[in-house]
C-alpha cells in the first residue's frame, strides 16, 4: 500500500513497527476509501497490504473498532464499517452539537494571526480548487474548521477532529462536495461573521454549511429518510439558520 504523500519509503514488515504509523496508515486506507466500505479482509492479508507486523495491526485495529471505523474480532476478517445513513445521522448529531458550542466559544478569542490564517486557508482553497487537486484542499480545509473550534480546548477538538474526518468518508463517497462557488459562500459567511466576532452569527452559517453537506449526501444516500432528528439539532443550536430541508 502506497503512502498517502508518496515521500516516505516501504518498510519491511516487523513486529518493531509503531503502532501510530500502522494505525494512521490503515486510518487513512479507510477514510480515503482505499478499502472500501464493507470489505472483509483476513488480518493476515491486511498485513500484507499494510506492510505491518501482527502485533502493531491488532492494537491498531482495536483502536480503529472505538472510532466505528473497523468490526474486528478474534480469528474473523476484519470488516470494514459500512457507510450507513443510521451512521451518518449519528455523525452530524454529534458534529453540529460539539461545533456548534465549540464556534461559539472560539469566535470571541480569535486573534489577528487567527484571523489572517483563516483568510489563508480560504486562499489556499480556492487555489486548489483552481488546480483541481481536491486532495490538496482537504489541508487548508482541516486547518479552516480546526482554528474556529480551538478555543474549546484539545480533547473537544481532537474528537470534532474525528467526527470531521469520517464526515470525509461519506462526502467522497457519495460525491457530495457539491458546487464550489456555493461552498465558497458559506466558508466566507463563516470567516465574516467570526472575524466580526459575532458567535451567534458564526454558528447559525456553521450550520448552514452543514447543513447543505447532510442534504446532498442524504439525497444519494437515502433520499426518502426523515430527518426530523437533524433537523432538531440543527434548530436547537442554531435557531436562526436557514436550512435545506
Amino acid at each position: 500500500m502506497p503512502e498517502r504523500d508518496g515521500s516516505r519509503p516501504r518498510r519491511r514488515r516487523d513486529e518493531s513497527q509503531s503502532l501510530a504509523a500502522v494505525h494512521e496508515r490503515l486510518r487513512w486506507a479507510i477514510l480515503d476509501g482505499e478499502l472500501e466500505p464493507g470489505a472483509s479482509i483476513p488480518q493476515h492479508v491486511l498485513a500484507e497490504r499494510l506492510d505491518a507486523g501482527r502485533t502493531p495491526l491488532r492494537e491498531a485495529l482495536r483502536m480503529l473498532q472505538r472510532e466505528g471505523l473497523v468490526v474486528a474480532e478474534p480469528n474473523h476478517p476484519v470488516r470494514i464499517a459500512p457507510l450507513t445513513a443510521d451512521d451518518f445521522e449519528q455523525l452530524y448529531i454529534k458534529r453540529i452539537a460539539l461545533e456548534g458550542v465549540a464556534i461559539r466559544i472560539t469566535v470571541p478569542l480569535l486573534t489577528s494571526d487567527d484571523v489572517a490564517e483563516l483568510e489563508a486557508s480560504m486562499t489556499k482553497m480556492d487555489h486548489y480548487r483552481d488546480a483541481g487537486d481536491d486532495v490538496g484542499l482537504r489541508r487548508p480545509h482541516r486547518t479552516f474548521h480546526r482554528i474556529l473550534v480551538g478555543g474549546a480546548g484539545a480533547g473537544v477538538s481532537r474528537a470534532i477532529g474525528e467526527l470531521a474526518d469520517h464526515g470525509e468518508r461519506y462526502r467522497l463517497a457519495f460525491h457530495a462536495s457539491g458546487d464550489w462557488s456555493d461552498r465558497r459562500a458559506e466558508h466566507r459567511a463563516i470567516l465574516d461573521a467570526a472575524k466580526a466576532r459575532e458567535p451567534e452569527a458564526a454558528a447559525d452559517r456553521l450550520v448552514e454549511h452543514y447543513a447543505a453537506t447532510v442534504g446532498l449526501v442524504f439525497s444519494a444516500l437515502d433520499p426518502g429518510r426523515d430527518l426530523t432528528r437533524l433537523r432538531v439539532t440543527f434548530r436547537t443550536l442554531a435557531p436562526r439558520a436557514a436550512l435545506p430541508f
